[in-house]
């Protein structure tokens, strides 16, 4: 049986008081959303009603946001990497992200403008794979790195999307130093979903893109439960990285203020670096530095992004 390991956060601040909150609310979402629905792949993905579940448990609901959907791809990061390339392209043409239509990104103008851009990223697989898809629609090039142990199959889903990519003998942290120090080197545009000090615009964009899941959650949730459940008592996340987990965090504590849910991070034992850095409250990082042996692949990453 699996040992769980749990931590209430005694520290917790008032809705007032969270500030950083606001960042990932509802008017963030209604801007991702807008920039998302242009994609004529885009679809919600559905909240599904685990009825036996919730009957089992004892729980007048219990609803899982199914990602599968997403864009063809089989997983909810696209959003976040979709969302910072096209502010990452605004903002090298000038514009607000709003200012501009799916038709004037994926243009041969603009194209033209830009010259040869080349996005690069580490990933566990699924980042990696929504920014590929991304700079393939847009019409530009993509790196990306995969730490050792990464499947073939992960490996292959990526170059299937016109990117140059390797499964190195790194950790899924030190392929993000890979990243940053190629960027720098090639000139490329560095697309990571963590965050430390001196780089922190491009993943709050990935962290923003993730709203569009959230709000897609909470109008489901408003137009087809019971009105009594219509607002969630508990909402579970799991944490890699941790930009999926403090993003949703950040839109369920704005978008229902006082009433907000407890919320609930989940990482792997062997990948525990947000229950460490709880843990010692010290206003400090506190990495997970062994061997990361899970099999929640995706979930492997030792260092908290410092936004999330």
């Amino acid at each position: 049986m699996a040992t769980i390991q749990y931590l209430e956060n005694p520290y917790r601040t008032s809705f007032e008081e969270n500030t950083a909150a606001f960042r990932f609310g509802p008017e963030t979402a209604s801007k991702a959303m807008a920039f998302h629905t242009q994609f004529p792949e885009f679809g919600p993905t559905p909240l599904e009603p685990l009825k036996k579940l919730a009957e089992d448990l004892g729980l007048a609901s219990f609803y899982v946001k199914d990602e599968s959907p997403r864009f063809g791809l089989n997983a909810f990061k696209v959003l976040g990497g979709s969302y910072a390339i096209g502010k990452i392209v605004a903002q090298k043409l000038g514009k607000e992200l709003t200012e501009l239509s799916y038709a004037e990104l994926t243009s041969d103008e603009t194209k033209e403008r830009l010259g040869g851009l080349t996005f690069v990223t580490a990933t566990d697989g699924n980042h990696g794979r929504g920014v590929a898809w991304t700079a393939n629609k847009l019409g530009f090039k993509s790196v990306v790195y995969l730490p050792k142990g990464s499947a073939q199959e992960r490996l292959d889903n990526i170059r299937a999307l016109g990117a140059d990519a390797e499964i190195t003998d790194l950790s899924y942290d030190d392929c993000v130093r890979l990243a940053a120090r190629k960027a720098e080197e090639n000139g490329w545009v560095l697309v990571q979903d963590t965050a430390w000090p001196g780089y922190e615009d491009v993943p709050r964009w990935i962290m923003e893109g993730y709203t569009t899941m959230a709000a897609e959650a909470a109008m489901q949730l408003a137009t087809t439960a019971p009105a009594e459940y219509a607002r969630p008592t508990h909402v579970f996340l799991q944490a890699g990285v941790g930009a999926m987990a403090g993003a949703v965090a950040g839109f369920f504590t704005t978008f229902y203020g006082a009433n907000a849910p407890r919320i609930f991070i989940v990482e792997p034992v062997n990948a525990d670096c947000y229950y460490r850095t709880a843990e010692a409250n010290d206003g400090r990082i506190h990495p997970y530095t062994g061997e990361m042996n899970t099999i929640m692949a995706g979930l492997a990453c030792g260092e908290p992004c410092t936004l999330g």
